[in-house]
Formats: structure tokens, sequence, C-alpha cells
């Protein structure tokens, strides 16, 4: 459990990212270069990333300057809501803004009353509205902290000094904004940028293909490899860069848990501004509720005609959630242990953070050829799943807990240096016990991530072997929309419930 083990987990999480591109690359029978549709998908992959980044965070803004300003019943509640996307599975939330954004959408509906031209969900409308969907919230839990960071002091000296509203905004909230949300948008662009299911649902034509998606099709139409390869490279090279450049600006830490507090605010009384932050906080809830409501209420009607595939496809995902948890926080841990004890702390960070610059598809198919002179890699595609998984959700994890060790060290490192409490012992007596609140968090997030993931599997999931969010994508393809519904219930109290199990578990065992 010592920072020795972190070092040797960061090496062998860096081969896990290099050794299965390298293996595509050596397996490609030559390089043909970049053909037009891949500059197309790589342009495409930019400026949507861009475009869904700084929607995501404009419209984040309003909704937590509210939030921090306002005290009201049902607060924590939304909170706790913004922080539902994120681990959402992608592909029922797809089909919850299918249900509202569609041809026979909610919208849609709307616009016809109205006699305007109905709007389509598919193309790169749909894949950006998705992408703010997912990121939106998450960008107001970060936003929210920086402005509760703001110290109440500061907010009664500029009401003492009579600040009105844009005072208070140009003298403290405008510095906290321009600190942190450079960061926090460099974190949404990143996640964009490897967009998978939401372009396989909602894009994939030759305007609407992310890079990602464009590996999945060079692998799965057409199996080239080289091309896999090289665009696999250009999204490890895109990813990368974009994680470099946002370690060099401020980012809130972690997930914002609690923040059941408003600040009061002596400046925002008016009835004007009280209505502002009402409207901002309504349609986000209406945004952020509406695809959920429609398609998980539809699911409870139709349960029962959910076929036995998809129990058994439930189970698969579930057992992947379950081992993925498991392995990515002792990974985790002894890899914050080398972040925060050894020199070579700030390497092992970079190593933990760049897994989420990788593609998930590259990674599968390396993994592919590796296995392919030993054993079926088809038989050996829950296992893969699984693997992936875990190199996917260890930056999550990484944050979660290496502040927490941070603590611990400063608290109890010495001491425990002294009376000679090490290894197994400091891990069972000392570090455990004060860390359960962070791995049960991190164990919940990641095993939520796994049980919703469409990746890996989705290029070779076999039909025996399909996963819980794989047989949700073929009822949807085969235009079973009632089945699928049923199947989204399911994936999301499965997903949604491993999140709580873990995290509340985690938590009481610290009290």
């Amino acid at each position: 459990m010592g920072p020795r083990l972190g070092l040797i987990a960061a090496v062998i999480v860096a081969g896990a990212l290099l050794l299965p591109l390298s293996a595509v690359a050596w397996r490609a029978e030559g390089w043909g270069g970049i053909r037009p549709s891949d500059w197309g998908a790589l342009w495409f992959t930019l400026w949507q990333s861009v475009f869904s980044a700084t929607l995501s965070v404009l419209l984040a803004v309003p909704v937590a300057r509210a939030l921090a300003r306002r005290a009201f019943a049902g607060r924590g509640i939304v909170v706790l809501l913004l922080g539902a996307p994120f681990i959402l599975p992608v592909i029922v939330a797809v089909l919850g803004l299918i249900a509202v954004f569609g041809r026979s959408g909610v919208v849609n509906v709307a616009l016809g009353w109205i006699g305007v031209e109905p709007m389509s969900i598919y193309g790169w409308q749909g894949v950006i509205i998705a992408h703010v969907f997912f990121n939106m919230p998450l960008a107001t839990r970060l936003i929210l902290q920086g402005w509760l960071s703001i110290p109440a002091e500061r907010l009664r000296l500029a009401a003492s000094l009579g600040f009105s509203p844009s005072d208070t905004f140009r003298r403290l909230e405008w510095p906290m904004l321009r600190s942190v949300v450079p960061g926090i948008f460099l974190v949404i662009f990143l996640i964009c940028t490897t967009s998978f299911a939401v372009a396989l649902a909602l894009g994939g034509g030759p305007g609407a293909t992310t890079v990602e998606l464009a590996i999945y099709q060079a692998f799965r139409f057409d199996f080239d490899l080289s091309r896999a390869a090289l665009l696999g490279a250009i999204q490890l090279a895109l990813g990368a860069g974009a994680a470099m450049v946002s370690f060099r600006f401020a980012l809130p830490s972690g997930f914002g848990a609690g923040l059941d507090r408003g600040v009061q605010r002596w400046d925002s009384q008016s009835l004007l501004l009280r209505g502002q932050d009402g409207l901002a906080i309504m349609l986000a809830c209406a945004f952020l509720l509406l695809p959920m409501v429609l398609v998980l209420g539809d699911g409870v009607r139709h349960l029962s005609d959910l076929p036995t595939i998809a129990w058994w496809a439930a189970l698969r995902s579930l057992i992947i959630a379950l081992i993925a948890a498991f392995l990515t926080t002792s990974v985790a841990l002894v890899m914050a242990q080398a972040v925060v004890m050894t020199r070579r702390g700030r390497w092992v960070e970079v190593v933990g953070t760049l897994s989420v610059a990788a593609s998930p598809l590259v990674l599968g198919t390396g993994l592919f050829v590796i296995l392919l002179p030993f054993a079926n890699p088809v038989a050996l595609a829950l296992p893969v799943t699984a693997f992936v998984n875990v190199v996917l959700a260890l930056p999550f994890a990484l944050r979660a807990l290496i502040p927490a060790v941070e603590t611990l060290q400063a608290d109890y490192g010495r001491l425990s240096a002294s009376l000679g409490i090490k290894g197994w012992a400091w891990a069972r007596f000392v570090a455990l016990p004060r860390l359960r609140g962070p791995l049960g968090f991190a164990a919940g997030l990641t095993a939520a991530l796994s049980a919703g993931d469409l990746g890996v599997i989705a290029l070779f999931g076999a039909p025996d072997q399909a996963t819980l969010p794989l047989v949700l994508y073929q009822l949807m393809g085969s235009y079973r929309m009632d089945e699928a519904k049923a199947a989204a219930l399911v994936l999301v109290a499965l997903s949604l419930g491993l999140f709580w199990l873990f995290e509340k578990g985690g938590r009481r065992a610290q009290t």
C-alpha cells in the first residue's frame, strides 16, 4: 500500500495507455495518411467541443450564481440533481433527449402548434444539445464551489460600503470567475473531444462525426488498423494537450459534495434579481428533469415487456461495475499516496489524468490485437471492457482521493512514522478508516460510469455477452422504443443505485 506501489501502478497505467496504441500501429499495414473525411471529423470534434464547452459554461454561470445567493426549500435536492447527469448512462440521456427534441417530441409538437418548422435532434445540433445536457450541470457545480469560496466577510463589507449588484460582480465575482472558468472550460472541452455514444446515437453523418466515432468506423466497418491507429494518436495528442493546458488553470477541488448553503447577499434582494435567479433555476431543472421524466415514466409502464436478454445483460453490467469499482479504487489509492509522498508525484498525477484523454476504442482495439495470438478476444470482451473502464475512471477517482490523502498525510504522517506504523498496518489502522468517504465516492462514481458505458463492448460484444447499454442501443436501433425505455429505467436504477450504495456506505463508515 506504500508509495512505491503507487509508482509501479503509474508505470502500469502508462503502459496500458501506450501499448494498445503501439499494438494497433504495429499491426497496421502501412500508413495511408489522413483522409478528407478524417480531417472533417477532427474539425467537427474541435469546433463542437469548443462550442459545447462555451455554451455549458455560459448557461452554468447564472444558475450557479442563483444557487449561491438564494436559500430555499429543496435547494439541496436541486444541487444533488445537478450531479446526476454526470453519472447518468449516456445512452439513457440520449433516449430522453430524443423524447423531448425528437420528431414526435415535446418541443416539435409545441413548434407545430405555432406553425414553426420542426427541428431535428440528429446531426451536429443533437450532439451539442447532449453535451450541454451532461456538462452544464458539472460546470454549475464547479462554478458554485468558486462562488461559495468567496468569504462572507467580503460580501458583508461590500454591503456596508453600499455596493450595487454590478459593483459586487466587478470587484468580487468577476475575479473568481476569471480564475476558475478557464480550467472548467478545458475539462469540459476534454470530455467532449472523447465523445462516442452521443455521436454514435445522434451524429454519425458526414458533418457530425467525431474522431472517436471515426475510429469506431475505421475498425468496425473497414478493419483499417492503420487509420484507427493514426486517429487514436491524434485523439491522444489532442486530449493530452488540453489536459496539460488545464494544469495551468485553477479548478475547484472535488465535485462539491454538500454545497447545501447559500451565502447571504444583501445586494440581491430586489424583486427583479429574485425573479432572474428563480427563472434560471427553474429552466435548468426543466432541462435536466423533463427528458428523464418522459423516459423513466414510460419505462415503468413497459417494464414487463423487457426481454430476458436485457436482464442477463443487466447482470453482466453489474459484475463489470463491481470489478471496475474495486480495481479503480485500489489503483487510485496507491497512486494518490505516490502523488502526495514521493518526489515523482507530479508525474504520477499527470499519468493518471491523461487517462481521460485516451480513446477507449483504441484501447480496446489494441488489446484485441495483443490478445489475438493467445486467445479469442471476443470471448474476453467483458474482462477487456472492465479493464478499459478502470483506466478511464482513474482520473475521477484520483481527483476524489488526492486531497483526502494530502490531509491524512499532514495530520498523521509524522506521527505514524515516529511510531513505526507502515505498510498494511498503516493502511488498516490509519488510512482506510479515514479515507472510507472518498473511497466510497470514488467506487460509486466508477461503478455508475462502468455500468452505463457503451464503448469497447460495442466493438467486440457478442449477443451472449452484451451489456445493458448495448442491449438498449440495439433496442433503439430496431425501433422497439417501449422496450428501450424499460431497459433505460433498469439501467438508471442500476447506475444510480450503485453510486448511492457505495457513497452512502463510505459516509456511514466514517461516522
